[in-house]
């Protein structure tokens, strides 16, 4: 047992010096993944949770009570709403409205009048936004043409009083279980981008290089020496495990510090519920590298299966926001309930028991997979 533990050391060490002098894996181990965090932060940014769905609101000195009505009516549509003091406050804010001068009296006279809202991106939450904006809007237009219909003058108090009226139609809302609100920004790109960065580099550069050391003899010089053929498997798998747990490791500090991300209050158990993704991804590097013929090959299947598999698992997009065959088919992917398992812990507020289940898969195909790689692992 010493001598396997000291052989098995001995190989990760040098494996492990050897990969990360070589430039291609440091950048893609950790350049590229922070790159992409900016990248597909951006592109799917919902913002803070502080700053969501603020929206500033710029009405004219004389645009009168209508604004108001309108204001307090997108309030009530979930906005949380900011009067700026000054146009270069205004202009900060992701979400703006503005509403012209004369509205109020255009509106009362029957003048078409345009509101316009801006809007910084556009995400899944763009036509959510519309349709709220939207609804108060006609909201306002129809509860006029009420008050109107009865021949009252359009006043605030006229408003006010329509609103207490009770209404002949109610609707009548129920809780029907928790609500799920999918991560956005970075909160999705970071934990998405380091799924599947560690898929992707563990299977090209983990495959590749255990490919040409069985191409350039060096396996075979290894099965020469006293070193037991575990030690050689378990010290190859160590040194890629490694990487892994590197890369993770990286990526969770940078997603902290630069991009805000918090992990939740369990985080020991996002931790485990990644390192076992890790070892399952070392497992099936080794396995692509053992049976792999040539480098081209081995890096086409690792480029394809790890964009697939990233894909399909939720790692680019929410899965939460996907058709429920596709939320289903996830589940069933390493990166799908490695993805589902961390926004349970880190977004959803699930327990950690939660996703045990999630870590005893990862474990048991990755110990599946090391067997059939300790008995067909391939020297020469």
């Amino acid at each position: 047992m010493k001598h396997l533990l000291s052989d098995t050391w001995y190989l990760a060490h040098t494996d492990v010096s050897r990969l990360l002098q070589r430039r291609e894996v440091l950048v893609w181990t950790f350049v590229m993944p922070v790159v992409f965090f900016y990248f597909i932060g951006m592109v799917n940014k919902g913002g803070s949770p502080d700053q969501k769905d603020t929206l500033a609101v710029s009405a004219a000195p004389d645009a009168g009570f209508l604004a108001d009505e309108l204001t307090s009516r997108l309030g009530s549509r979930d906005f949380r709403i900011v009067v700026p003091p000054s146009r270069e406050d205004f202009l900060k804010y992701g979400r703006r409205l503005e509403i012209p001068a004369g509205f109020t009296a255009s509106v009362l006279a029957g003048t078409p009048m345009k509101i316009s809202f801006s809007r910084t991106g556009q995400d899944q939450g763009s036509d959510y936004d519309r349709v709220r904006i939207s609804r108060a809007t006609y909201t306002v237009l129809a509860d006029l043409i009420a008050i109107r219909k009865d021949g009252a003058e359009p006043t605030a108090a006229r408003f006010r009083l329509l609103a207490a009226e009770p209404r002949t139609l109610q609707l009548d809302v129920k809780t029907a279980g928790h609500r799920i609100v999918p991560p956005s920004g970075y909160e999705q790109s970071v934990p998405g981008t380091m799924v599947m960065f560690t898929l992707t580099v563990l299977f090209t550069s983990g495959g590749v290089s255990l490919l040409l050391e069985r191409q350039h003899g060096i396996l075979r010089r290894l099965a020469y020496t006293p070193m037991p053929r575990g030690a050689v498997v378990l010290g190859k798998w160590a040194a890629r495990m490694a990487i892994g747990a590197l890369q993770i490791g990286v990526a969770m500090i940078v997603g902290t510090v630069l991009f805000r991300v918090h992990w939740g209050p369990n985080l020991p158990m996002v931790v485990l519920v990644l390192f076992s993704y890790g070892g399952l991804a070392a497992t099936l590097a080794m396995l692509l590298g053992n049976f792999g013929r040539s480098a081209p090959q081995v890096i086409g299947l690792a480029v394809i299966s790890g964009n697939l598999l990233a894909g399909l698992g939720g790692c680019w997009w929410p899965i939460e926001i996907t058709p429920r065959w596709a939320q289903t088919l996830a589940l069933f992917l390493p990166t799908g309930w490695t993805m589902n398992a961390l926004h349970k812990l880190v977004n959803f507020g699930a327990a950690p028991a939660t996703v045990i289940p999630h870590v005893c898969v990862s474990v048991a195909l990755a110990l599946a997979a090391g067997w059939v790689l300790a008995r067909k692992f391939r020297f020469e």
